[in-house]
């Protein structure tokens, strides 16, 4: 399990749900009627629940007013099984809160209470800072402008961290970045860089020279600008990265970058490469960006929305998302499975029909050595990836997922399907996972054709 640590600027994100039906007497505003009120940890608070949400072990240094606010932030903290290694309380600051009015899904008004002066502790974090840091695995600095993360402090995490061999990754605040030199990358969305680097983004041109001259003139390892709707630009130093948006639909932008440093710094301290990290931190802000306020974004999410993107070859960990994704949105989930060793047309008559029970059909396909087992020495004829590649192409088939073992019952007993489909050859024989299908249906094999009798014929005229 990943351990990162997370510095920055708490707060409470409040929302106040309601509905509109008329204007005031006594103003041009709307009225709103309350129906409901949520708090969730806000600031670098969401970075922390997007964290928790993928599964890391997160620590939190932080500084918050002496009030009722501020305990509330602990107990948040406590709540959500984050551990509060240095969160230290300020007399006379006022805890941070965004309340937020949301009509039909809408913000119509926010109303901040909080201090944004620099704090006074910094010297005494700075004192306890290597001790704490040697307990985890990468640093992430969430900058608010709340005035936590003062100069001072900020050059000494960064400092400490690279003497560590720790990585720094930073979501900026403000146009002077220079307080974050020598930092592994910033993750500054197109407005944000533009003003610290003077010159607007606005063409593939000045993205390209943008995130060149953030790694050059800050002394990072990386460059790298979040561009909303085209995704994200990264330079290493020898090459350019473009990994383009994924969202299916926009419903808040709220939190997005938020998800982005979360994600790159959970992919890069479990040791995924700067790649992959990006790979998976553009599907994080994909998800959050289709829901309303600020959110977290889980593994299921982000697997289900890489396989709406990448194809219908699944491993069992994204076949399990996309599962719950398809389960939200009512849809009957057909299981069938097979070796599929040489395609004919008996396989593609039987798969037309196992789609027509329900709304997706996934093929379970024995990997080759279980066919081998299964069959003999002398099969597959057709390796496990190019077999898979066949189902692929099939319009009948949503997902293609293989397995190792002898029967998929294991595979089944995780899916648990609407309906586990089988040919008619399987009446009176016990059927492997059936019992964890809500229904059985046996369907009829085209006459006369069989893998089998094709290998044969194959072997033959050879």
């Amino acid at each position: 399990m990943p351990k990162v640590l997370v510095i920055g600027d708490l707060m409470i994100d409040h929302y106040i749900w309601g509905s509109c039906e008329r204007i005031s007497p006594e103003a041009p505003v709307q009225v709103v009627l309350k129906q409901s009120e949520t708090k969730r940890l806000g600031g670098c608070g969401n970075v922390v629940s997007n964290l928790i949400a993928l599964g890391a072990d997160v620590g939190v240094i932080s500084v918050l007013g002496d009030d009722s606010a501020g305990r509330e932030i602990i107990a948040m903290l406590a709540s959500c099984k984050a551990k509060a290694e240095l969160v230290l309380q300020e007399r006379g600051r006022k805890s941070s809160q965004k309340s937020r009015i949301m009509v039909s899904h809408q913000q119509v008004l926010r109303v901040d209470n909080e201090s944004a002066d620099e704090i006074s502790l910094d010297d005494e974090i700075i004192a306890r800072l290597e001790g704490i840091l040697k307990r985890y695995d990468i640093v992430l600095l969430s900058d608010y402008g709340k005035g936590v993360l003062t100069n001072k402090l900020t050059n000494a995490c960064i400092k400490t961290s690279k003497a560590l061999n720790k990585a720094v990754l930073v979501d900026p605040k403000g146009k002077d970045y220079s307080k974050y030199k020598g930092a592994t990358l910033l993750t500054p969305n197109r407005k944000e860089a533009s003003g610290a680097l003077g010159y607007a983004l606005a063409s593939d041109a000045d993205i390209s020279k943008g995130v060149r001259e953030l790694k050059e003139r800050f002394e990072l390892d990386f460059g790298l600008v979040t561009l909303s709707e085209q995704g994200i630009a990264l330079w290493d130093g020898q090459n350019e990265l473009r990994d383009p948006a994924l969202a299916k639909e926009v419903y808040d932008v709220t939190g997005a970058g938020d998800s982005v440093l979360a994600t790159l710094g959970y992919c890069l301290a479990r040791g995924d490469d700067i790649k992959t990290a990006l790979k998976y931190a553009n599907l994080a802000a994909a998800v959050v960006v289709g829901k309303v306020g600020s959110a977290d974004a889980s593994w299921d999410e982000i697997h289900a929305l890489a396989g709406f993107h990448e194809g219908k070859i699944k491993s069992k960990e994204q076949i399990l998302g996309a599962i719950k994704e398809l389960r939200k949105k009512g849809k009957k989930i057909v299981f069938t499975n097979g070796c599929f060793d040489v395609l004919h047309s008996g396989h593609t008559s039987y798969l037309k029909k196992a789609r027509a029970l329900g709304d997706a059909l996934i093929v379970g396909l024995n990997s080759d050595e279980s066919v081998r087992r299964l069959k003999g020495k002398s099969r597959p004829i057709n390796d496990e990836n190019e077999r898979a590649s066949m189902l692929e192409a099939l319009e009948a088939v949503d997902f293609v997922v293989i397995f190792g073992e002898d029967t998929p019952e294991l595979l089944i007993k995780d899916i648990a399907p609407d309906v586990l489909a089988k040919g008619a050859d399987y009446a009176n024989k016990e059927v492997a996972g059936a019992k964890y299908a809500t229904k059985l249906a046996l369907i009829d094999f085209k006459e006369g054709k069989s893998t089998s009798a094709l290998v044969e014929k194959i072997k033959k005229n050879c």
